[in-house]
């Protein structure tokens, strides 16, 4: 058998592009963050992750250039060994005073923080317990650990009880969960996790890839969310959200940082952070900090199309962040959805399985401090005329959805 003759038989894209509906890789010609310009065509941009909408703002872009025109383009080397410039260890004193936390350490993504924390501060005589609707990077980092992976219901505290009852009391633990869930828009049930790992000895890692900047009257985070920020063990982020530019960070006690620093792969094995992204990222960290009137913002708009969309009948299943998913339940209706859309001047992206769980697929919406109230109501607009045209969507009236749609992921 050869072993390219998988790739030689993948037809799912081949069907998909056929039909003119294939959504992905579609190649940005301009932004300016809130619309932006695919083949000549211009859209509002309701798919981005730049959730304080600092990506062009003008201290980012400006200490961006001149940290490569100081440094260069690269570092041309890991952390470990020749890549460490004085901008990382400036950024990783700024995020842990920023997070109330002794230490930080940063690496090249924010999925290589998954990869690197997770595999190396859970071994062979250890247990995962990992939430079935973890980040991809989280359950890639428990396939790269020794330690055994035991998966509970998501955000379902009996089942995770359950398993916690389950192991061997003589195991180290570690809980890892999302802080917000990328899909869904729902918060990690953190108070209800913090009791069951005190009662149970087991450590805590929150992923705030999407919490980070968010949540919590600072933007701390999920733990200063729930004000649980000493029960919080771990806190992970990622700058390619927020913070407008591209890396990853752990924060926790020096002691924990310390062992990663010598035994993440991901970090010690990858080249590290480009200089202009570092100093972006610094740029920006101080902006969340003086200007909290983006984060007040963008939960005003995000709540404005969580109650719009409501308001046309649109399940927007778990939502309670500034992700909002419009659940639609068949991936065709998903796609032509997403196309009538995309011909109107709204970008969105649309997920079906393995993203989401089968029959649960949806279009994933996702808002900015900076979108005008304009460019919120064109695409309620869009959305309304487009439900009009096709009709409601397959599983609208199926009830307990989201209930459902909490079993079965990965």
């Amino acid at each position: 058998m050869d072993l390219f003759e998988k790739c030689y038989r993948y037809e799912d894209y081949r069907r998909v592009v056929d039909t003119g509906l294939y959504p992905y890789f579609r190649a940005i010609a301009d932004s300016d963050a809130t619309e932006v310009t695919i083949q000549g065509k211009k859209l509002v941009m309701v798919g981005s992750n730049n959730y304080l909408g600092l990506t062009h703002h003008p201290e980012v872009i400006d200490a961006a250039v001149k940290a490569a025109k100081r440094y260069g383009s690269g570092c041309t080397g890991s952390r470990f060994l020749n890549g460490t410039l004085e901008l990382h260890e400036e950024l990783e004193t700024l995020l842990a005073k920023f997070l109330n936390r002794p230490a930080c350490l940063t690496f090249s993504t924010g999925f290589q923080a998954c990869l690197g924390v997770i595999s190396a501060i859970a071994g062979k005589d250890d247990i995962i317990f990992c939430d079935r609707d973890n980040h991809a990077s989280i359950v890639d980092g428990t396939r790269l650990s020794f330690a055994k992976t035991v998966k509970y219901n998501h955000n379902d505290m009996s089942d995770l009880e359950q398993r916690l009852l389950a192991a061997p009391a003589d195991k180290g633990k570690l809980i890892v969960a999302d802080g917000v869930f990328s899909m869904l828009g729902d918060i990690v049930k953190l108070p209800e996790i913090a009791k069951l790992a005190k009662r149970f000895h087991a450590r805590v890692l929150l992923d705030d890839a999407h919490a980070f900047g968010v949540l919590g009257q600072l933007g701390r985070g999920t733990a200063e969310h729930f004000n649980l920020e000493k029960e919080n063990d771990l806190v992970m982020g990622t700058f390619s959200k927020t913070l407008a530019s591209i890396g990853g960070f752990v924060a926790g006690e020096k002691d924990v940082i310390l062992y990663l620093k010598h035994k993440a792969r991901s970090l010690i094995f990858s080249a590290s952070l480009p200089p202009a992204s570092t100093a972006g990222v610094i740029a920006a960290l101080a902006i969340v900090a003086r200007e909290p009137w983006r984060r007040e913002q963008l939960w005003k708009n995000a709540d404005m199309m969580r109650a719009g969309f409501r308001s046309l009948g649109l399940d927007t299943g778990l939502s309670e962040t500034p992700i909002v998913p419009i659940i639609l339940g068949d991936r065709d209706f998903t796609f032509m959805f997403w196309r009538k859309l995309f011909d109107r001047g709204v970008f969105v992206n649309p997920v079906c399985a393995p993203g989401v769980p089968p029959g649960y697929d949806l279009l994933r919406t996702s808002y900015m401090a900076t979108h005008s109230e304009k460019q919120l109501n064109f695409v309620l607009e869009q959305f309304a005329a487009v439900l009009k045209e096709m009709g409601p969507p397959p599983r609208s009236r199926v009830e307990n959805l989201t209930a459902a749609a909490t079993n079965g992921r990965h």
